[in-house]
């Protein structure tokens, strides 16, 4: 089948999306020639996470386009709608954090992690920086500076900001518009780049305390202005401009991709970002990719992007509105090879590391499947119940993509039969996930493993007979010590002995660490919030609505005790509220 469509394939620019046995989207790609680009995966030889990929193959689809740039964005767009598991992936949804300058009449310093909705408002952003922690020293070192309004509304009263004297008293006074005015141009100036006023103003206040002989606030003045000059010193780069710029390196050897990205702002190194992972397509796709990938979801760009020659950098100037380049001598080849350098510097670093885990989880997953006799592992999901004394049942499941947490799968199940019975609860469950991925045609696993032993693998397995679906089961026992003991299956069921020392024992008491741990914590949740419930149930004048509205504002018996009533009243009619206040005195916090 494959050879057939293979041979109508045409020699056009488009985007292809390879599926697995159950039509799942495992993989999109762009090519500037898709015949040539899909004739490669199966006519040649492979290696690493590119075998694997075509292991898994069972068909796939094409998207014909008119250019380079349209196959580019729209392999973008089929990323982020199907979220193939071996393409690359931003990790953990990761945003950089800003420095927002809000354009109030007295404005605030804020740290934010979404520019793209705060943008739609005329506030300044800087950054972005390395961690939410160093835009805080940042925004806390000015706030120490200047006195700034550091309220999100205005008191009745002056706040402890006014009497220690950092703050000019904003809701209680009508300040000078000249002097916000200038506070927040030097602030500008220095989030810009411009050191020298704001060192300048502090040796001016550790003058200032000194000479008033307080000097102990004279000696915290000294230290910040050391921590500023030695930020500046190891942020300091050899560019005579004050350009916003990013420079992207890399380095690769053999199937691996690391990638360097260096962040210049107002001619100071910033910071780094270092990525490494498996390569799939060819190098000059795989850099375009993840670049794009990279600018669309980081909204803010650079005024510049110094990038390596083999990238076009036509191609991604027509996809974001900034300039792509590449430098050929000067100061700037210098720091673009500075970039190279720390993508192979992080590449020979992480090397180690992956192969040494891979072989690990590889050899792990051999293992499960000679000891199951199930060949080709991928995919595994499993199942942990929770429950207090038949009160407050949950479930809980998890999905491990070779031998990796898949945490954007992980599902969570409020059991309808609030019963103490392991089995029914396990029943349910399955049924009703796997009811699930047959109509919504989800991904299916090539392992379920359950917490428990051959009563619960047995009850799994006449559930996945009844909705004629052929996955196999095992379970997962635990000893008195609730630690991983053995492995249960095989037909006829039986225990399977497992070496406590080998790499399949930590393999599954990985697993199933993470599914307990993900269940207990949703039961936690669910307990609490059927506590508070309970209580509120006791109130007359408290229906459905209004328990509602207190369960989603104050999540908590003990917030509800702590509100002051006039907040109360909000929700509640005030008679109402007053009784509430006065006999939850008598329950423990």
């Amino acid at each position: 089948m494959i050879d057939e469509k293979l041979s109508l394939v045409p020699h056009h620019p488009g985007c292809y999306l390879m599926k697995d046995k159950d039509g799942v989207i495992i993989y999109v790609g762009k090519s500037k020639n898709l015949k040539n680009r899909l004739s490669s995966y199966f006519k040649s030889s492979h290696t690493g996470k590119t075998a694997m990929l075509v292991r898994d193959i069972r068909d796939f689809e094409y998207i014909l386009t008119s250019s380079e740039l349209e196959s580019l964005l729209l392999e973008i767009n089929l990323i982020k709608k199907h979220d193939p598991k071996y393409n690359i992936l931003l990790r953990d949804d990761k945003t950089y954090p800003y420095i927002e300058v809000t354009n109030e009449k007295y404005f605030r310093l804020l740290v934010v992690r979404n520019p793209n909705i705060r943008k739609r408002r005329d506030n300044k952003l800087f950054g972005p920086y390395p961690n939410v922690t160093a835009a805080r020293n940042v925004v806390d070192m000015i706030n120490r500076i200047y006195p700034l309004k550091k309220c999100n509304h205005f008191e009745k009263k002056e706040c402890l900001y006014y009497h220690i004297g950092q703050c000019l008293g904003y809701c209680t006074k009508e300040i000078d518009m000249n002097v916000v005015n200038n506070m927040k141009a030097e602030i500008i100036s220095f989030l810009n780049g411009n050191s020298d006023i704001v060192i300048n103003k502090i040796k001016e206040l550790m003058y200032k305390s000194s000479n008033a002989m307080q000097y102990e606030k004279a000696l915290e003045y000294k230290e910040l202005l050391d921590n500023i000059n030695t930020t500046l010193e190891k942020q300091k780069v050899e560019l005579d401009d004050n350009i916003n710029r990013d420079v992207i390196g890399y380095y690769t050897d053999g199937n691996y991709l690391s990638i360097g990205m260096l962040f210049i702002r107002g001619g100071k190194l910033l910071d780094n970002n270092n990525v490494i992972f498996p390569m799939i397509s060819s190098l000059e796709e795989e850099l375009t990719t993840y670049i794009s990938k990279f600018y669309d979801k980081h909204n803010i760009l650079p005024k510049e992007v110094m990038i390596p020659d083999i990238i076009d950098s036509n191609l991604l100037e027509s996809a974001f509105a900034t300039k792509f380049y590449t430098p050929i001598k000067g100061k700037k080849h210098h720091i673009l090879n500075l970039a190279f350098e720390n993508a192979k510097n992080y590449f020979n670093e992480q090397m180690t590391i992956i192969k040494r885990s891979e072989e690990r989880t590889t050899d792990a997953i051999t293992e499960l499947e000679n000891v199951l006799k199930i060949d080709n592992i991928s995919r595994i999901e499993l199942f942990d119940n929770s429950n207090l004394f038949g009160t407050f049942n949950v479930s809980g499941m998890v999905v491990f993509i070779d031998g990796m947490p898949a945490k954007n799968e992980y599902r969570k199940f409020k059991i309808t039969n609030q019963v103490n019975d392991d089995y029914n609860t396990m029943r349910e469950v399955i049924y009703r996930r796997y009811y699930r991925v047959l109509k919504d045609k989800l991904a299916r696993p090539d392992l379920i493993i359950v917490d428990g032993g051959i009563g619960q693998v047995n009850v799994a397995r006449e559930v996945l007979q009844e909705l004629y679906l052929d996955i196999p089961v095992a379970g997962l026992k635990k000893n008195e010590k609730h630690n991983t003991s053995e492995l249960v299956g095989l037909s006829p069921i039986q225990i399977i002995p497992i070496d406590k020392k080998s790499n399949l024992f930590l393999l599954l008491t990985k697993m199933q660490d993470e599914v307990h741990n993900y269940t207990i914590s949703y039961h936690k949740q669910i307990r609490s919030k059927g506590a508070l419930e309970s209580v509120l149930d006791l109130f007359p004048g408290i229906g459905t609505v209004r328990k509602k509205n207190l369960i989603k504002k104050y999540h908590t018996i003990t917030k509800i005790q702590e509100a002051p009533l006039e907040e109360l009243t909000e929700i509640l009619p005030e008679t109402v509220a007053i009784n509430l206040k006065e006999n939850l005195k008598n329950i423990e916090k």
